[in-house]
């Protein structure tokens, strides 16, 4: 109870927001999906409304949790072999959904082992540094980092060969800002990314777009998707088929929308509304005044997140709040990048606002932490 008088607002309303407005937009995206499948019309909603209750009990949980008990080694060690585990079982029993086996099924639940990872990475990439300072002082960096390098390419090489290309990018994300931020030399932290960028764009994305020129890309999803970010007019009634009517949603809603439940392109013309493109139904039945509020929001988040972790007295919750906001950051620029068609289409949600069990309860545990470290950091000025 004493953490809820330092509770951060600057969170919590935005959270709270968000996720409503999720909630709502949930429905109104798969309505028509319901009814095409043959169901409830409120399926999605139910779902998404139990999905959001539950996160809500996952952050009171994280809040009132002592963080020392995440810390502590035996715990890590087995989520470290549930991660590998499970990720390599994907590859076996997985189900695969929209060309990635990255899904177990229970029952109605689906659980996606690469969301969860995330915050996994977080929370031991954070201990694995703040254990290792005094190493990294006298033995330097390469020596002391080498082995938690190596056992984060192999969890990020197991989520890229589901394929699962979005997912790899944001736990690898997640992983260079926290090494950097570890005691890199920012001078080769600065080249190192700087070239990361440029082969990304001269090499890498040419490579892709060429490759999805040959046959190859007709037995590859993946490349399908390299086909539809260069030529997304040729390929209106294939592969294509998700940005150009990403492109007619934001096109019809204008700056105020055409009213909420009135989206033409959800009615069966945009794939996965409900889930990757649910921003183009934002935008076209809200407007792009309220799609930016949104990005405003969660920009805000964002940076109250780095604040914390700025402020912070403690190398493991300045770590965490940086991989938090890493995670933040780098899921809504693939999505919104994917949703405008200035970054191939890579399956990534909306933080939020997009359905899915796994996306909102991973959010939760990360949100739930930060505001645990909020509230000790402001409990711990005021009795001092």
């Amino acid at each position: 109870m004493r953490r809820l008088k330092y509770l951060d607002y600057w969170l919590v309303v935005p959270y709270l927001v968000l996720s409503l407005l999720g909630i709502v937009m949930v429905y109104s995206a798969s309505a028509d999906i319901g009814n095409q499948n043959g169901g409830s019309p409120t399926s999605y909603l139910v779902k998404q409304s139990l999905y959001v209750i539950m996160g809500l009990i996952i952050v009171g949980f994280m809040l009132a949790m002592n963080l020392e008990k995440l810390r502590h080694p035996t715990l890590l060690r087995w989520l470290s072999y549930l991660a590998i585990g499970s990720l390599a079982a994907l590859l076996l029993v997985g189900k695969t959904v929209n060309g990635a086996a990255g899904w177990f099924h229970f029952g109605p639940i689906s659980i996606q082992p690469a969301e969860f990872v995330k915050f996994y990475l977080i929370i031991w990439m954070a201990n694995t540094i703040t254990n290792r300072q005094d190493d990294l002082a006298t033995e330097g960096w390469w020596t002391t980092m080498w082995q938690p390098i190596v056992t984060s390419a192999l969890i990020v090489g197991l989520i890229f060969i589901q394929p699962d290309l979005g997912g790899a990018a944001i736990n690898a994300s997640i992983i260079v800002v926290l090494l950097f931020a570890s005691g890199f030399n920012w001078k080769w932290a600065t080249g190192i990314m700087s070239a990361g960028l440029l082969a990304i764009v001269v090499v890498i994305i040419p490579l892709l777009v060429k490759l999805s020129e040959t046959r190859m890309a007709q037995g590859s999803y993946q490349l399908q998707r390299m086909v539809a970010f260069k030529n997304p007019f040729i390929h209106s009634q294939g592969v294509g088929q998700q940005l150009v009517n990403s492109y007619y949603a934001l096109s019809n809603g204008g700056i105020f929308g055409v009213g909420w439940g009135n989206s033409i392109q959800k009615t069966g013309y945009l794939p996965e509304p409900n889930t990757d493109f649910i921003m183009a139904i934002l935008a076209e039945e809200l407007g792009l005044l309220v799609a930016l509020g949104v990005i405003a929001l969660l920009f805000l988040m964002i940076t109250r997140i780095v604040l914390v972790g700025v402020r912070s007295n403690s190398t493991y919750y300045a770590l965490v709040c940086y991989g938090a906001a890493t995670y933040l950051t780098v899921q809504t620029f693939f999505n919104i990048g994917g949703v405008l068609g200035l970054l191939p289409i890579t399956g990534v949600t909306f933080p939020f606002i997009s359905y899915g069990g796994s996306s909102t309860w991973t959010l939760a545990l990360v949100l739930g932490i930060v505001l645990n470290i909020s509230a000790r950091q402001k409990h711990y000025r005021a009795t001092h």
